[in-house]
């Protein structure tokens, strides 16, 4: 079995003996086989940290805790939005059309989770836009569910053209420039996620 690092996307061999570490973060060391684990970080209701942590997906939270995710709506000077397709094979919303986004890892900002996630499933860097930023949070209680997370909403207005867009793959299946009028189409039809919560977004 092979251990390696993983820094900008270029992995590094370092040894095939387990015993023989090097004084690397452990956030950066990836196993071959296996699946790193995620934790997200809890929130209390004032959306403070608690200083305890859970297993992603773990839905066993307490009344009172939340974890946090991200959504980043990315816009282009036209006034379309980047909006992409979930692949079939999910098991909730397969084939719907959504914004990137998703958790915020233990011991990540906001910010650096929605630059990770847009990056990752879109191939854009928020860093490249010409203007943006935090937008609002909203929050959801789920009490049947021991669901309940805050939503932290960004947009940012990039000039973004096909040749930009880099999707992840076992994530999405597609992707379409869209006006507020196509996006609120969909979402009458049950096939855009979120609408309800991020609409004043799009104006």
């Amino acid at each position: 079995m092979s251990f390696f690092v993983q820094v900008a996307q270029k992995p590094l061999c370092l040894s095939k003996e387990p015993q023989k570490m090097y004084n690397i973060p452990e956030t950066l060391l990836f196993v071959k086989n296996e699946v790193s684990m995620e934790f997200w970080d809890i929130y209390d209701k004032d959306k403070k940290l608690t200083g305890r942590t859970m297993k992603r997906n773990d839905w066993h939270m307490a009344d009172g805790d939340y974890h946090l995710t991200v959504l980043g709506v990315i816009k282009r000077p036209d006034g379309k939005y980047l909006i992409t397709k979930r692949v079939s094979t999910k098991e909730w919303a397969p084939g719907a059309y959504e914004v990137s986004g998703g958790g915020v890892r233990a011991g990540e900002t906001s910010e650096q989770a929605v630059r990770r996630e847009v990056l990752e499933e879109t191939g854009l860097d928020i860093d490249n836009a010409v203007s943006g930023g935090f937008v609002f949070t909203y929050r959801r209680d789920n009490p049947d569910e021991k669901n309940n997370y805050f939503v932290d909403v960004y947009e940012y207005v990039m000039d973004v053209k096909d040749s930009d867009i880099h999707l992840q793959l076992e994530e999405t299946d597609g992707y379409r420039f869209a006006d507020t009028d196509e996006i609120k189409a969909l979402a009458d039809q049950g096939m855009f996620l979120h609408y309800d919560s991020i609409k004043q977004v799009f104006n």
